[in-house]
């Protein structure tokens, strides 16, 4: 264990927060802790303004304004103090400027411009790009230990208010459009970006156990991010989140080993969070697991009556590969995937392949499912070279979170790197079920949490690290 990770940081007091905030250094990041409400809210929850774009409508939200404004504080931030702490992650730069390229290629070769919604799939891909700014924000954002208290900080309070909501309609609290009681519910996020904003919190939580708690920036808020993260991954009711939060753990558990060397009561702590996870979300989800083992051929062999979520994915993850398997190389198009003309082709052979499954759960004109596999859809949109270079800036932004937990000298730098390495891997999960839709939180959450791991990356040959 290294000295570094022997230094103990003190727990924020009152006093320690009202400095922060009159820290004028810290105003970038006050500023894009106060856009965390907005980002983090369903669309329909916020007043918009439309306005038309040719065949299209172009709606602007808070959200978007909070985008902007963050932006605008990250460009000042870069002439007042620099930009050279983006030059460590220049790979996440490289590889996410040259996937959005594609995708850009992608919306406008001439299959895309010929297609009917192409004013709609253009605004989408400008909305996509809106919210990737965010990760260059972070690290010219946040420089500090200071910086980075009221980043999480702010994540993980917005976190735990969302789970406190989401738990009120799990027990029959009519508010935000929830579910039955008893059932997963969307608090006011909608469920996989109560996932991602959850995520956040588990990585901080898990964080803390394999680290000391002390270490964190926002160790007072340990518990809260422990309980908001946990209840809020149960209440989701992701099961592909699951599969992320226990990879999560064994990442995190195995990038600690050289900075905290975690005890085998650490290791233990963690495994039995993954354990309350997923035990959580499969009795949220017990009947979707039920009918998906009926539709493996596990267990009875009652007939559907109604559409299924995990067999009508397997159909609709069938499609988007056969799609894929004939446009191996390009794809078809920027969100092209859900076009009746595309996908058409191909609903008769997956009607044979999943005999059992109920004629709603295909898609044809009017029911436009899309693919709700953002690998499968991009595979299919864009070819191998699109998922290539996804796979790519998610692997870039890995490991420059492995390498600041191994490598940054200031503990806060390697809190960073726990945080988004946990977190990262458990949104990356989430996107295993669902699709290419930009702007929402769940974007905004791997852009920030890429962002953050490149922030981390900026301190490793910082001698400062403040």
């Amino acid at each position: 264990m290294t000295d570094t990770a022997r230094e103990i940081t003190p727990a924020p007091s009152l006093r320690d927060v009202q400095g922060l905030l009159a820290d004028r250094q810290s105003l970038g990041a006050i500023v894009l802790a106060v856009s965390i409400p907005f980002v983090f809210l369903h669309e329909r929850y916020q007043p918009e303004a439309s306005f038309g774009i040719g065949s299209t409508t172009l709606d602007v939200r808070l959200a978007d304004i909070a985008v902007l404004l963050v932006l605008v504080a990250a460009v000042v931030a870069a002439v007042r103090l620099g930009a050279s702490r983006l030059v460590p992650a220049r790979a996440l730069w490289i590889t996410g400027a040259a996937l959005f390229a594609w995708l850009a290629f992608e919306a406008l070769r001439p299959a895309s411009l010929d297609d009917e919604k192409f004013a709609d799939h253009l605004v989408s891909l400008v909305k996509l790009g809106e919210y990737a700014l965010l990760a260059l924000a972070v690290p010219l954002l946040v420089r500090r230990r200071q910086d980075l208290t009221i980043l999480l900080g702010a994540l993980v309070i917005w976190g735990a208010v969302a789970t406190a909501v989401a738990l009120l309609q799990f027990f029959g609290l009519d508010i935000f459009d929830g579910w039955n009681a008893g059932w997963r519910q969307p608090s006011f996020l909608g469920h996989h970006d109560l996932a991602a904003l959850s995520a956040v919190a588990f990585g901080v939580s898990a964080a803390g156990i394999v680290a000391s708690r002390r270490s964190l920036p926002v160790a007072s808020l340990f518990v809260t991010a422990l309980v908001a993260g946990v209840l809020g991954l149960v209440l989701a009711g992701s099961l592909a989140a699951v599969g992320g939060v226990a990879v999560a753990a064994v990442a995190v558990a195995v990038s600690a080993r050289v900075r905290f060397a975690p005890s085998t009561r650490q290791l233990a702590a963690l495994a039995a969070v993954v354990a309350v996870i997923a035990g959580g979300v499969t009795a949220v989800r017990g009947d979707a697991l039920e009918d998906f083992l009926r539709f493996l051929g596990v267990r009875g062999d009652a007939p559907p009556t109604g559409v299924e979520t995990y067999s009508q994915r397997a159909v609709l993850a069938y499609i988007g590969l056969r799609i894929a398997e004939d446009n191996h190389i390009l794809g078809v198009g920027w969100q092209r995937s859900a076009s009746p003309d595309v996908f058409e082709p191909y609903v008769a052979d997956a009607r044979k392949r999943f005999p059992d499954v109920v004629e709603l759960a295909f898609p044809a004109r009017g029911r436009e499912w899309g693919v709700q596999n953002l690998y499968v859809q991009v595979l299919a949109d864009a070819g191998v070279v699109g998922l290539a270079l996804l796979l790519a800036v998610g692997a870039a932004g890995l490991v420059l979170a492995w390498r600041t937990v191994r490598y940054a000298p200031p503990p806060w730098a390697v809190g960073a790197g726990l945080v988004s390495l946990g977190a990262l891997v458990t949104v990356a999960g989430e996107w295993a079920s669902l699709g290419i839709v930009s702007g929402i939180p769940l974007q905004a959450a791997t852009s920030l949490l890429l962002g953050l791991a490149a922030a981390g990356a900026a301190t490793i040959d910082d001698d400062v690290g403040v």
